[in-house]
């Protein structure tokens, strides 16, 4: 009795294959396309993930499952600043925003309901500088906020209204 070896289809399954462009050479949907990322740019996403990662630290050791979730999301938020995936990498924008809102409603939670000792004053340090530098990043990056919103819901009001159009051709 011999082994056979399973041959992995690289058009159907790129990343277990290595394979990262189709047979035309167009990258595939599912990985981002290189971004040409200046050193400053890279500066600011490392501290974004080091600050959240550090915030996301304090809160794990406090116990609780607040404290716990809360820590969970902001691991989470850390991954998506950074992966590679083509969705991720298209819609950073909503976890850059995201990221602030989460970071914002920290702090008003702990200013709501406390407690207030030396290590909570740290991590709202450490959130507050996550803030301005995710917005610096948000800047850099995609630039006005309102500017981003509309251009996509201009995007996704289109997409709709070309599904609507092509339901409406084939009824």
């Amino acid at each position: 009795m011999g082994s056979t070896a399973v041959q992995i289809d690289p058009e159907t399954y790129p990343a277990q294959s290595g394979k990262t462009q189709d047979s035309q050479g167009v990258p595939h949907p599912v990985f981002a396309s290189r971004t040409s990322l200046r050193p400053a740019d890279v500066a600011i996403r490392a501290a974004i993930v080091t600050l959240t990662l550090s915030t996301a630290y304090i809160h794990s050791t406090l116990g609780g499952l607040l404290f716990t979730l809360n820590a969970v999301g902001y691991a989470v938020a850390a991954v998506a600043m950074v992966i590679p995936l083509a969705l991720a990498v298209r819609f950073r924008w909503v976890v850059r925003l995201g990221l602030i809102g989460y970071a914002a409603m920290t702090i008003a939670g702990w200013a709501i309901q406390g407690p207030y000792y030396s290590t909570a004053y740290v991590a709202k340090a450490i959130e507050v500088a996550l803030i301005v530098l995710v917005a610096v990043d948000f800047a850099r990056m995609d630039g006005n906020p309102v500017t981003v919103v509309k251009r996509e819901l201009g995007a996704f009001t289109a997409l709709v209204s070309r599904r609507r159009a092509a339901v409406g051709a084939s009824a």
